[in-house]
């Protein structure tokens, strides 16, 4: 019977009062991909650490070949076959692909044989079946090319364990399966796959086995034939979830914005929706669309250069964030940790700071029981999980960073939230738990502007969906025409009939 490539025994892990990881034993086959999912928090990153050599377990071992190793450091992991490859591709855009393909090597010698070097990496990249000049540079690249240079990096250093941590986050559908595509080489050339994600469907498609972990602590390790998403979903959550995308029956208020025919040279042109109290206008759309920009204006991140705002009935100018939060309008942005959080600071911190003179006293000094009051508050609402509102926010996990985000912007007080791929990179559990936020919020009568590119979270919290592609408008449908099939063929372009705004 075959051996395992790498085992992990047992092994724990704990910092401060937080058990990280307990008694978590895991296995992977030669040429097998074996998905590693759970909420966040549930430990699936302090094994990789463990594995990558960046944390020591406090117990048990880790087996290569069934010997026992050491892995001290990440030079360890190299030398004993096991790489690493992460959401945001760590490539140096400076340098070419080929420099980026063989940075790690050991290579002692005085001078760079050019030739040499760009004849190897032709051939690694020939051998994943990947087509990339190797002498352009990295910073041209799309993240799915990035992603591929990462792997072959790993395949020069002739990696026998590859762990991909959340590879498909930021990447389209048709990306997707270009790296789908480079798994099952992978796979098929004997290399051993340890998958983390979050999307189901995706783990479904490309695993062969699916761990659960939860609150640290191994739950299920079943064949993906053996496994249903239901399933997985309670073992991950201790807990029947169902409805994950579902938004409740609200009613209509009143219209609190009418955008017209919004452009920004260049990037978008002829953008025109209303959005009314106690409903989620969803926006939809290809990476590349140029959702994000529309919302950038809407803020006054970039403005628009033409096109009519009416918030309230007034005509505006949205030329900066700190007019659209006088307004009433927040935005969340898609990119938390560099957009949405500042993650040294505290809890507290992020969350008083768009409103800080709400916290200060005449003398200018913060009233720190009125910010930690308001804090706590959030933290009970949303269910942030962390010992205090004092902890810094880049200790969070990423499920709860996005529910301190949520929080900084409803402390504003706002009428029209913007949500910006609010789910993305957090788990089921966390994502139910932002929907029951948007569903609370609309209850009590604000709008919400859902930018998603998860098409069945889209349809089913969206009361009416606007649909981009390449910065043009293709139409907007309500929730009873709205289907996968409408959405995506407007998306395409395909939809030549735009439809008339909404009334």
């Amino acid at each position: 019977m075959e051996k395992p490539v790498i085992e992990t025994r047992h092994i724990s892990k704990r910092f401060d009062m937080t058990q990280a990881l307990c008694d978590v034993s895991l296995d992977l086959y030669p040429g097998e991909v074996h998905a590693l999912v759970g909420e966040n928090g549930a430990g699936k990153s302090t094994l990789i650490k463990i594995l990558t050599g960046i944390h020591r377990p406090d117990e048990g071992e880790i087996l290569l070949d069934g010997k026992a190793v050491q892995i001290h450091n990440s030079q360890d992991a190299q030398a004993l076959g096991i790489a690493a490859i992460y959401q945001e591709p760590m490539v140096f855009p400076d340098l070419n692909v080929a420099e980026n393909i063989f940075i790690s090597h050991q290579d002692r010698g005085k001078f760079v044989r050019w030739g040499k070097m760009y004849k190897d990496a032709e051939a690694v990249l020939a051998k994943l079946d990947v087509k990339l000049n190797v002498r352009s540079q990295a910073r041209g690249l799309t993240l799915a090319a990035q992603q591929a240079v990462e792997i072959a990096k790993a395949i020069s250093l002739q990696a026998r364990v590859l762990i991909m941590d959340e590879p498909t986050a930021s990447l389209s559908a048709h990306e997707v399966q270009q790296l789908f595509k480079l798994i099952r080489s992978l796979r098929s050339q004997g290399v051993s796959i340890l998958f983390i994600g979050h999307r189901l469907e995706e783990v479904f498609e490309i695993s062969d086995r699916i761990t659960v972990l939860r609150d640290g602590m191994k739950i299920s390790s079943k064949l993906r034939s053996e496994a249903t998403t239901e399933g997985v979903i309670r073992d991950m959550v201790g807990r029947e979830i169902k409805d994950f995308f579902l938004k409740g029956a609200t009613k209509r208020g009143d219209l609190l914005m009418s955008v017209r025919n919004l452009s920004k040279a260049g990037v978008f042109r002829g953008i025109s929706f209303d959005v009314y109290g106690g409903e989620v206008l969803g926006f939809a759309g290809l990476i590349g669309s140029r959702r994000t920009d529309v919302c950038l204006a809407l803020f006054g991140i970039e403005p628009a250069d033409s096109g009519e705002i009416i918030f309230e009935g007034k005509p505006q100018k949205i030329r900066s964030p700190q007019q659209a939060l006088e307004l009433g309008i927040t935005y969340a942005s898609e990119d938390r940790r560099k957009l949405g959080l500042t993650m040294p600071m505290s809890i507290a911190s992020n969350i008083s700071l768009p409103m800080l003179p709400r916290y200060m006293n005449v003398l200018g000094l913060i009233r720190r029981h009125e910010e930690i009051a308001a804090a706590e508050e959030f933290r009970r609402r949303l269910m942030i999980r962390a010992e205090s509102v004092n902890v810094p926010v880049e200790r969070l996990s990423g499920g709860n960073q996005q529910k301190v985000m949520l929080s900084k912007w409803l402390n504003a007080n706002p009428k029209v939230l913007i949500l910006d791929e609010p789910t993305r990179g957090i788990d089921v559990g966390a994502k139910a738990e932002v929907h029951h936020m948007i569903n609370d919020l609309t209850d009590r009568g604000l709008a919400v502007i859902l930018v998603s590119s998860d098409l069945p979270e889209v349809l089913a919290m969206s009361d009416r969906i606007l649909v981009m592609r390449e910065g043009r408008q293709m139409g907007i449908f309500e929730k009873a025409q709205a289907t996968e099939e409408t959405i995506m063929t407007a998306a395409m372009g395909q939809n030549h009939n735009v439809a008339e705004v909404a009334a």
